[in-house]
């Protein structure tokens, strides 16, 4: 009877990877060499290694001499995060007739085959004499026998592996290297593309936004699984294996992927915090050329009182990089011109895509229809965006179309729109509006890139403001399997857009943008509201599914001038503890060189030249601004 056949991708093949056995004698092994390979059969990865076979004749065994001492040592190149480019994938045929096993215990050693999905663990280590090994241990507790690279290729079958798997270091051993599924890789990828439902709805972030409790419960899960894996590793596979057994971690690294975060010494009294009065004449602080004369101290206004609605859509051009804050008023003029000019210029590029142009390029036309879909739902109760047939609309949906000719990388994601509504709505004005987005995004854009490692580092900083200043609350998150902080996803990406009103969100984000006290008040905000939320949430004896229910059911019911003044005093709290853990000072920005140059107008560069000059030539005189120095912010005086 003719076998079955089975076609199968080889993904990855190493020569010359030899298993070491035991020959019974004192000083001495058996090296059979073999193939590893990673090959997919039926769709699923599996890592296969088989002896070296000529003519159906098994090669020899080899006999070599242990050196004394001779045992592991840390190999510390490999980067787990680097996705390889070069792997080529070939389709071969193959008769079912082997019958894949692990390796034998007896001195007849098989083939084996482990599905990648099996792989709980490797330790990557080195003998003296230069040779690396792999010891793979299935998500069952048991390990295979190590695998030696006589001819290297450990990296190479480590990069390969990252097609299917994410391996992370364990923090507590630099050699072992926790396996993790692809599942929570949907959340790398650019958010109008995720992959988190089924093809026809995998708009995530906009159904997040829009309805985040019914999201949370579905395909959100998937992030939370994400944000999990990001911070811990899986639940061991090993059961009840005694605590003697190497092959799995130690039951008291229950919690690895945390720092555990004390001060060290009980934290002094929080500070009683009132908020200020709104700038409300910002006239006062230019001089007769039109420069702003005390930058910081405009900014410590802004922070404390917020700007008059009169007096916004001047002071957020300064705030959000428009104009520099030195520039004289015919300065500004030209800027203005100048960047009128680039608008325009970047605007007829998409207008002037055809049809047909447009058919034959996705990308485009995925971002438009995003696009399209968003600014039908953003802020529609708002009068300047309500109606069918409202200008504001079509000034939304054409920013943001520009917005992907000036940043092709980013092009849109969802999300955006909400960034941008409130600066339409201030400057009333396309333009401005414009270059206003492209400030606030240079201040979040990586949250919405494609790697997301900036959500991931923002919700593990917020995790240990949170651990520093409520232990209890992070412990009872902790139990209740919400430590990672994951329900507050939706407050960083867009920055609490859909916990205040509308007109809430401009006194805050003006807050925002001063970055004071430090550049992660965002993060001291939302650490202020759940503590707002400790006696509800440790009171009520909250499950993980009712924690989210709870944060989510919060829109639209915090009072925002009380959250404010306690993200504040959060701030002089920990600023005042003398033993804050260093990690937690480099969250607050406590932990930064000091510079000696303070900013004024006549000691700092003249950023007014290098944006005239990057927006008249750009791309053309890039050898002029190597000249220019980039401006550098000094610390912040406050408090």
């Amino acid at each position: 009877m003719e076998a079955k056949q089975e076609s199968h991708k080889l993904i990855f093949e190493k020569e010359g990877v030899y298993l070491h056995t035991n020959a019974k004698r004192s000083n001495q092994d058996t090296t059979i060499p073999g193939f590893i390979r990673i090959v997919e059969r039926d769709g699923e990865p599996a890592l296969e290694w088989s002896p070296i076979e000529d003519d159906g004749r098994n090669a020899p065994a080899v006999f070599y001499t242990k050196k004394d001492g001779e045992e592991g040592e840390e190999e510390t190149k490999f980067d787990p995060g680097y996705e390889p480019d070069w792997a080529v994938i070939s389709t071969v045929k193959q008769n079912r007739q082997q019958v894949r096993q692990p390796v034998m215990e007896t001195g007849h050693w098989s083939s084996f085959s482990l599905p990648l999905s099996e792989l709980y663990s490797l330790r990557r280590a080195r003998f003296s004499l230069g040779r690396n090994f792999l010891v793979l241990t299935t998500r069952g507790g048991d390990p295979l026998p190590p695998l030696h690279f006589h001819r290297g290729g450990t990296r190479e079958l480590l990069l390969s592996m990252q097609r299917y798997i994410r391996l992370a270091p364990s923090p507590l051993d630099g050699r072992l290297f926790l396996a993790y599924p692809h599942d929570s890789g949907a959340l790398s990828q650019s958010f109008d593309e995720l992959h988190l439902f089924d093809d026809t709805s995998a708009d995530l972030v906009s159904r997040f936004i829009q309805d985040p409790y019914a999201t949370t419960f579905g395909g959100f899960s998937k992030v939370t699984n994400f944000f999990r894996g990001a911070l811990r590793p899986p639940e061991s596979p090993l059961g009840n294996r005694s605590p003697q057994d190497g092959h799995g971690p130690h039951p008291s690294d229950e919690e690895p992927g945390f720092e555990l975060i004390t001060c060290g010494a009980e934290l002094g009294p929080r500070p009683v915090v009132k908020r200020g009065e709104p700038l409300d004449d910002f006239d006062q602080f230019l001089d007769s050329e039109g420069r702003v004369t005390d930058p910081q101290r405009v900014k410590e206004l802004v922070f404390r009182g917020g700007i008059v609605p009169s007096q916004r859509k001047e002071v957020w051009k300064f705030l959000l990089g428009f104009y520099p804050w030195n520039s004289t008023t015919r300065e500004r003029e030209d800027i203005l011109r100048v960047k009128t000019d680039e608008y325009f210029r970047m605007k007829v590029q998409w207008k002037s895509v055809s049809e047909e142009q447009e058919m034959r390029n996705s990308l485009f036309r995925g971002h438009r229809s995003l696009i399209e879909r968003d600014v039908n739902r953003t802020d529609r109760q708002n009068s300047f965006f309500s109606g069918n047939e409202n200008p504001g609309l079509a000034l939304l949906h054409d920013v943001l179309m520009t917005y992907c000719m000036f940043n092709f990388d980013l092009g849109y994601v969802q999300g955006m729109s909400d960034l941008l509504s409130p600066l339409l709505f201030v400057t009333q004005n396309e333009v401005e509006s414009f270059w206003c987005l492209t400030g606030f995004m240079e201040l979040v854009h990586q949250n919405f890139e494609e790697s997301q490692e900036a959500m991931k580092q923002q919700l593990f900083q917020l995790s240990l403001l949170l651990r520093a200043v409520d232990p209890e609350l992070c412990d009872y998150l902790d139990s209740q399997d919400s430590g990672s902080l994951c329900f507050c996803f939706r407050w960083l990406l867009i920055w609490f857009k859909r916990e205040f009103s509308f007109e809430d969100i401009l006194s805050l984000w003006e807050v925002f943008w001063t970055r004071l006290p430090c550049e992660n008040i965002h993060l001291l905000m939302a650490c202020a509201i759940l503590e707002s939320q400790r006696g509800e949430l440790i009171g009520s004896n909250h499950d993980f599914n009712s924690i989210l229910k709870h944060i989510n059911e919060l829109t639209m019911k915090l009072n925002l001038h009380t959250m404010l003044c306690d993200a504040e005093a959060i701030y002089l709290q920990l600023a005042s503890c003398k033993e804050l853990p260093l990690k937690v000072q480099e969250v607050l920005g406590l932990y930064v060189p000091s510079r000696s140059a303070e900013e004024n107008p006549d000691s700092e560069p003249r950023e007014t030249d290098t944006l005239l000059s990057q927006s008249e030539v750009r791309g053309a005189a890039a050898c002029q601004a190597d000249n220019v120095q980039t401006p550098q912010r000094p610390p912040p005086t406050y408090p």
